[in-house]
């Protein structure tokens, strides 16, 4: 079944990805460069119980690019010796295929997005890796109670409203992380 379910997904990412003429040329630049197979080994060998690794799912360029510079930036800033390893996808598909288990410690996704939306992803990420926390990001209301039927074992505990300041941004990711 899963494996099904990821031909299919190759397949919808292959024909956008196709249909898209930039995105080979600039897609490292938009912020949806991701590491690949030996760079994810890498990472995780270098990895200390001090970093955190992140992962933003949104499919505007200017919200992944702002969030993961505002969170890279904040390594530099930060005195207690956490960090964030921030990868981005302005695909959800894209961000499906190349998921990882056990990687992530927190997961920015955005509900609105083509394709699949958030609480989609979510429930397709939770059914390969159970471990990470999910924070939802949305610039319009949200009816929990809804979303809590239609969704029923998604946890819906963490919610984020655009736009948001970057200091409240990084606060809230803190805080989850804790």
């Amino acid at each position: 079944m899963r494996k099904l379910f990821l031909e299919y997904l190759i397949k919808q990412v292959s024909e956008n990805w196709e249909s898209s003429d930039s995105n080979n040329i600039t897609n490292k630049h938009l912020g949806n460069y991701t590491p690949r197979q030996n760079e994810w080994e890498q990472q995780q060998v270098e990895r200390s119980p001090f970093t955190k690794q992140i992962l933003i799912v949104d499919d505007n360029p200017d919200i992944t690019i702002t969030f993961k510079k505002a969170l890279e930036e904040e390594n530099i800033n930060d005195k207690n010796g956490i960090s964030f390893q921030v990868n981005a996808y302005n695909d959800p598909l894209l961000a499906l295929i190349e998921f990882r288990p056990d990687f992530y410690d927190l997961m920015l996704v955005d509900l609105n997005m083509p394709k699949m939306n958030g609480f989609e992803f979510s429930t397709r990420v939770l059914e390969l890796d159970v471990n990470p926390r999910i924070c939802y990001m949305s610039s319009g209301l949200i009816n929990q109670e809804a979303l809590r039927e239609q969704y029923p074992t998604l946890s819906i505990g963490c919610f984020i409203k655009k736009p948001v300041t970057i200091e409240y941004l990084v606060r809230r990711v803190k805080a989850e992380l804790e």
